[in-house]
């Protein structure tokens, strides 16, 4: 890969004060210095960021890119396994389509890291995947972090999926955290037997296995604030982690949240109120979690809203009270520590992969655009360069 240095910003790090007039220096796909005296090596190709803003990658902590493949109709919809309501044997990467125009997209508006996560249909819905959105042949190239959480989904979308048309459980929301223990319980027995004479292997419990064994957490869909309740509830008993993905209702119990040390994906906020459960979403909401110390990260829902405009999100928190540093680390430096991938993005430091963004102002500004965007110190592969040159004009 060739050396690259970006000169001349104001480089927002997302690990200290923004340095203005400085540095990037990036070799190898990985950042080797920062700062505002850093000596540019011969070799390296200098792009000048005069007048721009330097970012880390956005990171969008909860999409469903690759899985919801925009254009295809029903043929993309690799989302939700509706044939039975627990399905933790399920791993979305084996369902992730990498030539999803919706990567291409989320590359040209500056968001390097996606969370995909199985669909809200089934009570334990499937194993989620952290991945970069620069297009490669084959997804394996793409994967940040293989394992990163077990879906599960509490409120109106399990119940609706199977106590509707189907008849089955859950018709309640006592049966779909019924069968969320249920299979969590059944982890724990398969894990305490293993070993024995009568001991079968299970690919379903396998996976809970990950959550028990603190591998990975567990990802709960929940909107209304006595959905969230219930999830940390169970994660409790069974003393896993759990983080919270959407929490619509979550600034109505902010306190109980902080109390408790809860973890949100929150959003996504751009929406009408089209379900019952969404009744009280508020724009306002990260600004009242954030009043009371409780770590969140922000999502697009894609396909639900584009990844790509993850910082108008991000932008509308901040016309809602949020501070605007807060609202940027919420899409980069704190989406990433709740993925788990702290130690590889979300940050511009040393060592750190160099996911970079250069912007022609204000970040979470509606009227900013990305000019450069670099996914491991590489623009992107020669269609996803096409597309953000058609994009930017």
């Amino acid at each position: 890969m060739t050396m690259l240095a970006l000169t001349g910003g104001t480089v927002l790090t997302m690990a200290g004060p923004a340095i203005a007039g400085g540095t990037v220096l990036v070799d190898g796909g990985k950042i080797v210095a920062v700062g505002r005296h850093v000596a540019v090596p011969t070799a390296a190709t200098v792009i000048d960021a005069t007048g721009r803003v330097v970012t880390p990658g956005l990171i969008d902590a909860h999409t469903h890119l690759g899985v919801y493949t925009e254009a295809y109709d029903w043929a993309g919809e690799e989302v939700n396994e509706t044939s039975r309501p627990t399905t933790p044997e399920m791993d979305v990467v084996d369902a992730i389509n990498p030539d999803d125009i919706g990567l291409a997209d989320a590359v040209a508006g500056g968001v390097t890291t996606v969370m995909v996560a199985p669909g809200s249909a089934n009570p334990v819905g499937g194993q989620c995947t952290v991945i970069k959105t620069r297009r490669r042949p084959a997804v394996e190239a793409m994967i940040l972090k293989r394992h990163a959480g077990l879906k599960i989904a509490f409120g109106e979308n399990p119940r609706r999926v199977y106590g509707g048309d189907q008849k089955k459980a859950p018709v309640t929301r006592m049966a779909t955290a019924a069968l969320v223990r249920e299979t969590l319980l059944k982890a724990k027995d398969y894990l305490a037997r293993a070993g024995e004479k009568d001991w079968k292997f299970d690919l379903g419990l396998e996976a809970v296995g990950r959550v028990l064994k603190g591998e990975m957490p567990l990802r709960a869909h929940a909107h209304r604030a006595d959905d969230i309740v219930t999830a940390l509830r169970i994660a409790a008993e069974f003393a896993v982690d759990v983080i919270i993905e959407h929490a619509t209702e979550g600034h109505l119990i902010a306190e109980l949240l902080a109390e408790r040390q809860a973890k949100l994906v929150v959003g996504p906020n751009l929406t009408t109120r089209s379900k019952l459960e969404l009744r009280d979403r508020s724009f306002a909401a990260p600004a009242i979690l954030a009043a009371q110390g409780v770590k969140f990260a922000l999502m697009s829902d894609h396909p639900v809203l584009p990844a790509a405009f993850l910082p108008v999100y991000a932008g509308l928190a901040v016309r809602f009270g949020l501070a605007e540093e807060q609202a940027l680390r919420a899409i980069t430096a704190e989406a990433a520590g709740l993925l788990g991938v702290g130690d590889r993005v979300g940050s511009i430091a040393p060592g750190l992969d160099a996911d970079l963004v250069v912007w022609d102002g204000p970040p979470l500004a509606l009227t900013s655009r990305p000019r450069l965007v670099l996914v491991d110190g590489a623009v992107g592969e020669v269609d996803a360069a096409q597309k953000i040159a058609a994009w930017q004009g």
